[in-house]
């Protein structure tokens, strides 16, 4: 991709993180209990919603998707995520085509059958000169081709991860346009994509300070556990960062210190990514003695809880992490990176009877899982049929790096179990076309415990 010097701000301010809810902390082994040690794994792993990303940029009508051989190779370099940018240059003063918009729907099919999501993008022009001009469509304009598009964004909001706000200036990255100057207009386009786009997905500005600016947040507005993951502006509105640490505030992105702590605390709730665009004094892997200001990539991103990055820009930048020695700790900890410590379950459980469950795990990655997610508990036979599913009293979303998530649910089995069976831990996508595909569930970073047909983290085993 892209990116050149750019942008100007507003404002800001920063805020604490609320913590888990969950029960956090050491637990004791509990007597009458079968107690299993899990052990971590060091592997990279292919996790849905979350990682590097491949970039596609989609010009004509006669784009047919990304091939399933292609989304299988990504697979293999343990990339799930695809930024689709969609131009609508031809469109510029007029409504989008009906070819164009099932190309759109092609794209996004191939998706749905490989396995991937895609962060998604409009965008008018290729470029900030003169002769790259329109830069984008009036707001009239663009706010028809959201409505064309809005039957599309419902159809496959399941394969959509999340919606950069796109639309206005070049590259839809909101600087270049003489399109829109005022707060009005811009906020405009992020409303109609708020209404097109599913309550459980989620939009993305280029900054922290239009959040603030556009909706009039106070620093007591920020987001907070109470208000996270809530069908509401506060709630739905992330960041992405194109020109990350390419220099002291990212080429315009951060106005300030009061920018930086706003987004770092609002991203424990938020989708956070975007990509690289130039090497600089703030972009090695650790911190720089001469520098104070280059905290090093690691920290920031845990700082930010960045969720995703673009694999294939600035190479110079990911050249200099590969060097550095950082990159593959990058790769596993994009997003969430869950990892079971210990379980404890009744000892000798009987038919018809209860079984407590008693989980302790972590969260090494940058950031927690962001969209809505299942957890459930799932016994089976040797056969693999699935007896009997209980909803996880517990949400993913909520799992924080750096605390220790403790989980105790019991569970009555069903009166007829007998033989061996298995329980598991499975995160499905909660979405009906998904929730049985094991390639949208998530896989746990331990040895031994992933069932890679079914998409469960097997836990223990016992015989009735």
């Amino acid at each position: 991709m892209k990116s050149f010097s750019r942008f100007f701000l507003y404002l800001l301010t920063a805020f604490s993180i609320a913590p888990s809810c969950e029960k956090a902390g050491e637990e004791d082994d509990i007597p009458g209990m079968e107690v299993v040690h899990y052990q971590s794994t060091d592997r990279i792993i292919a996790n849905p919603e979350r990682g590097f990303y491949s970039a596609q940029e989609i010009r004509n009508v006669s784009g047919k998707g990304i091939s399933q051989d292609g989304i299988l190779a990504n697979r293999k370099n343990y990339r799930t995520l695809y930024l689709l940018e969609f131009h609508l240059t031809d469109f510029v003063a007029s409504d989008i085509s009906e070819d164009y918009l099932q190309a759109i729907g092609r794209y996004f099919a191939s998706l749905r059958a490989g396995g991937a999501k895609c962060i998604l993008r409009f965008c008018y022009s290729n470029g900030y000169s003169e002769k790259d001009k329109p830069w984008d469509a009036t707001p009239e304009q663009a706010l028809r081709h959201i409505a064309q598009l809005k039957p599309l964004l419902q159809e496959y909001y399941d394969v959509i991860f999340v919606v950069q706000a796109g639309f206005i200036g070049s590259w839809g990255e909101w600087y270049y346009t003489e399109n829109y100057n005022d707060n009005a207009s811009r906020k405009a386009i992020v409303d109609a994509l708020l209404d097109a786009v599913p309550d459980c997905r989620q939009i993305e500005l280029r900054t922290p300070a239009f959040k603030m600016s556009l909706y009039g947040y106070a620093l007591a507005d920020t987001i907070t556990r109470a208000s996270a993951h809530q069908p509401t502006p506060l709630g739905r509105i992330g960041g992405h960062n194109d020109c990350y640490l390419a220099s002291a505030n990212d080429q315009g992105t951060y106005r300030g210190n009061n920018d930086r702590a706003y987004w770092a605390a609002e991203s424990a709730y938020t989708i956070m990514g975007g990509e690289t665009c130039g090497v600089s004094a703030f972009c090695h892997c650790e911190p720089q003695p001469d520098n104070s200001k280059a905290v090093g990539v690691l920290a920031d991103m845990a700082t930010n809880h960045f969720t995703y990055l673009n694999q294939g820009y600035n190479p110079n930048v990911l050249s200099r992490w590969k060097s550095e020695g950082c990159f593959e700790e990058i790769q596993k900890r994009l997003g969430y990176r869950y990892v079971l410590d210990k379980g404890q379950f009744t000892k000798n459980p009987q038919a018809g009877g209860e079984l407590r469950v008693v989980l302790k795990l972590h969260n090494e990655g940058f950031a927690p899982v962001q969209n809505p997610r299942d957890a459930e508990l799932v016994i089976t036979d040797e056969d693999g049929k699935v007896l009997k599913t209980w909803a996880l009293e517990s949400d993913p979303r909520y799992w924080m790096p750096e605390e220790t998530i403790v989980i105790d649910q019991t569970v009555t089995l069903p009166d007829d179990l007998s033989g061996e069976i298995t329980l598991s831990l499975n995160l499905p996508d909660p979405c009906d076309n998904l929730h049985a595909n094991p390639l949208y569930s998530i896989q746990f970073a331990n040895e031994g415990v992933w069932n890679e047909s079914a998409g469960y983290n097997e836990l223990t085993t016992f015989t009735l």
